[in-house]
């Protein structure tokens, strides 16, 4: 039984890397698209391709940052197609640098991305998904969530531990109420996240971490998703770590 055809699933950070490929694969499956980034050109050119192909998606610009912009989304998707029943809060950026270079700007824009862009998601889809006591949440973390990625992922790593911390806290709150919580740790996939890396440095060592381990296709994530999402209600898959086999960290 196919219990991802239909459901209306809304994706932020859709426009590459790990969004991209989930909600390709979601498509395959018959899910109603809701995709979010801040990229409206590469949204709306993944909603064409997957209307091409037969599915459904809508592509509404947003940035995560910006709590009105992602009520909009919320409100859209209602409007689009009367109802949210999953929420993948993917968007995430990562810049790196050691502290001791103090860069501030970038440490606000991964609390503004990382922490509170979830936090917002989540304050939009969770009164819906109360009151229908049903509807499951999906949050991007990393491997650097669950062991301090020092050096010059320290941050990072704090926004990323995070989201582990808010994703158990929600758990437990809403488990009694119908609604599933999820929360995802890549390692060394294939995104664009190395790009948002300034520090030169910082961006070279972080490349030839993930060159050394293979670099595995964000395919790998998107199976992830569709395995927790394909699990009967009764069911909770809270959990998943997602590295290649042979990354150590």
């Amino acid at each position: 039984m196919n219990s991802i055809k239909d459901k209306v699933i809304v994706i932020t950070g859709a426009s590459s890397g790990l969004g991209e490929a989930t909600a390709r694969l979601l498509a395959t499956k018959g899910a109603r698209l809701v995709l979010a980034a801040r990229r409206l050109e590469r949204l709306q050119q993944l909603a064409a391709d997957i209307i091409k192909a037969g599915g459904q998606a809508i592509a509404v610009k947003t940035d995560v940052s910006n709590r009105s912009e992602v009520d909009n989304l919320i409100k859209t998707a209602q409007k689009q197609f009367a109802a949210v029943d999953v929420l993948f809060a993917n968007a995430g950026i990562m810049p790196q640098a050691p502290l001791y270079k103090v860069q501030v700007d970038e440490w606000d824009n991964m609390i503004d991305v990382n922490i509170k862009g979830v936090l917002y998601s989540i304050a939009a889809v969770l009164p819906i998904m109360r009151e229908r006591r049903a509807g499951h949440i999906i949050n991007m973390s990393s491997v650097a969530g669950l062991k301090v990625a020092s050096g010059r992922a320290t941050v990072y790593s704090a926004t990323k531990f995070a989201v582990k911390a808010i994703s158990e806290g929600l758990r437990e709150e809403v488990a009694e109420e119908g609604i599933r919580v999820t929360c995802l740790y890549p390692g060394a996939i294939q995104t664009e996240l190395v790009n948002s890396i300034n520090d030169k440095e910082s961006r070279a060592a972080v490349q030839a971490f993930y060159d050394s381990y293979g670099n595995i296709s964000a395919d790998a994530v998107a199976r992830a998703v569709v395995y927790a999402l394909e699990q009967p209600t009764d069911v909770a898959i809270n959990d998943i770590s997602i590295r290649p086999s042979r990354q150590v960290f």
